[in-house]
């Protein structure tokens, strides 16, 4: 068996994940769903996981707590995503793609699962690391056992699993930036998105401002707010109904664009305004499928 694997450790990135799942499944994914929840995930909020992913996998948080190098990036949260390396105990599975619950598919990516461990594509920060938002992996004990041994001899050289990874997998297989666009590319380097960008496959809001959010809206850039409006679209329609109430109202009240009956009035007459055509084709269809079954 071959996964898609996420994780959560909190209600906002649960949501972040049934997006992801939604998003992977309307490009026709044939491989199996999973994600690693910790206990901060609400009972309601696990419920809804389990409907949507094939394998939800309690784990416990492992957290390095190395504040000094998490300084430098000023994200104190990120040493939580050393519960990521929990990934490599899912030995159900003889490959796996692992991919951070800000990640949104655009494309079928299930040709990864033909890449050896460990693919990855570049940082943007640093190219000669890879981004460990999106990489492929094969479970293993002893690769798990490995990794916390680093963990705790070495830490990392960023405070979070990123450093520990790069450090862990120096010889790495690079694949194309399409597999894990980072979704400010679109304007931060506008020729090459103009250039490549119908051939994205994945985009990862990256940073600490996300979809779930709202404020990302206010970005000047429309290719960039139209990934937002597409994750926005696949939550309201399968997502938001699924939520218990009062999470729901509360995501609506951080969304600051078009109210829903707006956003379902242009939906159903194909005015999408997202991306490129064949990617929202895709989302729109499943959509539109699963709000009727």
């Amino acid at each position: 068996m071959e996964a898609y694997v996420t994780l959560a450790t909190n209600d906002s990135y649960a949501i972040g994940a049934l997006v992801l799942a939604h998003s992977l499944r309307s490009h026709g994914t044939s491989r199996q769903l999973a994600i690693l929840v910790t206990p901060g995930i609400t009972p309601p909020i696990r419920e809804s996981l389990k409907n949507v992913f094939d394998e939800v996998a309690m784990v416990d948080v492992l957290d390095p707590q190395d504040s000094a190098h998490l300084a430098l990036l000023k994200r104190p949260e990120l040493g939580v995503t050393f519960t990521k390396l929990h990934c490599w105990t899912l030995t159900q599975y003889s490959k796996c793609v692992f991919l951070d619950a800000d990640t949104l598919a655009l494309q079928n990516i299930d040709d990864l699962f033909s890449k050896p461990e460990l693919t990855a594509t570049s940082d943007v920060g640093w190219p000669d690391c890879f981004n460990s938002g999106m990489f492929v992996f094969s479970p293993s004990l002893d690769t798990y056992s490995r990794l916390l041994e680093a963990a705790k001899e070495e830490g990392s050289f960023d405070g979070g699993d990123q450093g520990l990874l790069n450090t862990c997998f120096p010889d790495w297989n690079r694949v194309s930036f399409t597999y894990n666009m980072v979704a400010s590319a679109t304007y931060t380097y506008l020729p090459a998105f103009k250039r490549f960008g119908k051939d994205v496959k994945l985009v990862h809001f990256l940073g600490s401002t996300k979809p779930w959010h709202g404020e990302s809206q206010q970005s000047q850039n429309a290719t960039y707010t139209g990934f937002v409006q597409a994750w926005w679209a696949i939550y309201r329609e399968l997502v938001a109904p699924a939520l218990p109430h009062e999470l729901a109202q509360r995501m609506e009240s951080v969304s600051l664009h078009e109210s829903p009956e707006d956003h379902r009035r242009r939906l159903e007459a194909g005015q999408p305004d997202y991306m490129g055509k064949d990617s929202f084709d895709n989302i729109l269809s499943y959509i539109k499928k699963n709000v009727q079954d």
